[in-house]
């Protein structure tokens, strides 16, 4: 088996927003992961807990509060103007909204070929014919490229988004809950669109969501985040079949299951208590205030991330003694 080469290596990745006078929201807080080429690794947890910011954080689009991003070995948050336009030309994102991340005043030509434009890839009947090929590849007509966004649906929104995104072949791409604004009918038309564009281009992922099925389905490896920490990271196979963070069982325990006799027998894990706030956190595990298994030790020591079993990390003091 190859070797597999790191495209994106996260390093104690931080990112605080000052909210106050005294206040820090401590959005990301000391994440670390891998992305290797060719795989998506998926970031999952629930509304909130940081994913996103985690996502713009790594693409650059904000800066890092502290730790590193390196893209192919190189820290992004230390670039200059000329290597940062390089750089956005081989990572790209889709945004979560298809309807605000698309200008209502531009056609779709102009959207997809606004990046074309920007990096000098393609002039004249070689830039329409590119813009023409993208919406081909995304599943749109040729007739789509006169139009303005507000003549789509959602998902015919977000594969423009897609092919404005593949417009300047990038080698990276993070989806920002590429699925979560759209009809469930049309969710899995982008995702397996998604995979299909993966294979053919050899791309790279970062897939943001909060939809556990959809997350198993399209990643490799996953990562659970809550309140600005990684708390379990697995492939994604491992994760869904044993997962061994408190907050990681009950997460899989409210996937439902297609099987109405198997759905019945199911046990859910209900997750009790408030979320806490990520303004000024206390010392200690962010979960322990909503956790059965917590300890004295848990309120005052954080846990590091660590390898419990081969490829799977996991932060917490008791794991071992748990179980499954």
């Amino acid at each position: 088996m190859a070797e597999k080469q790191t495209l994106i290596e996260v390093r104690d990745l931080k990112k605080y927003f000052k909210v106050g006078k005294k206040q820090i929201l401590k959005a990301v807080d000391g994440v670390n992961f891998k992305i290797y080429k060719g795989e998506t690794l998926g970031l999952v947890g629930e509304s909130g807990c940081g994913k996103t910011t985690c996502g713009k954080t790594v693409m650059g689009l904000y800066p890092a509060t502290g730790g590193q991003v390196f893209f192919d070995g190189v820290d992004i948050h230390g670039l200059n103007k000329k290597e940062k336009k390089e750089f956005t030309r081989r990572a790209q994102i889709i945004f979560q909204d298809p309807y605000s991340s698309l200008n209502p005043r531009m056609t779709v030509a102009d959207i997809i070929g606004e990046g074309i434009d920007i990096h000098g890839l393609y002039k004249g009947e070689e830039r329409k014919e590119k813009i023409l090929e993208l919406l081909d590849l995304v599943g749109l007509n040729k007739e789509h490229s006169l139009r303005f966004p507000h003549e789509f649906s959602g998902g015919q929104r977000q594969r423009i988004g897609i092919a404005r995104a593949l417009a300047i072949e990038p080698e990276f791409i993070v989806c920002d809950e590429p699925i979560s604004a759209l009809d469930v009918s049309i969710q899995a038309q982008v995702v397996n669109l998604l995979i299909e564009l993966q294979e053919k281009k050899n791309l790279t992922y970062l897939f943001i969501a909060h939809d556990l099925s959809m997350v198993k389905h399209i990643s490799d490896r996953v990562g659970v985040m809550y309140l600005g920490n990684m708390v379990e990271f697995a492939t994604s196979d491992v994760l869904y079949d044993r997962p061994l963070h408190p907050y990681t069982k009950a997460l899989m325990s409210s996937i439902p299951i297609p099987d109405p006799k198997e759905e019945k027998q199911k046990r859910r894990i209900p997750l009790e208590g408030e979320i806490p706030s990520p303004i000024n956190p206390k010392p200690g595990c962010r979960f322990a205030a909503r956790c059965k298994y917590a300890t004295e030790a848990c309120t005052h020591e954080t846990p590091g991330l660590r390898e419990v079993e081969p490829e799977h990390f996991v932060a917490c003091h008791r794991v071992e003694e748990i179980g499954e």
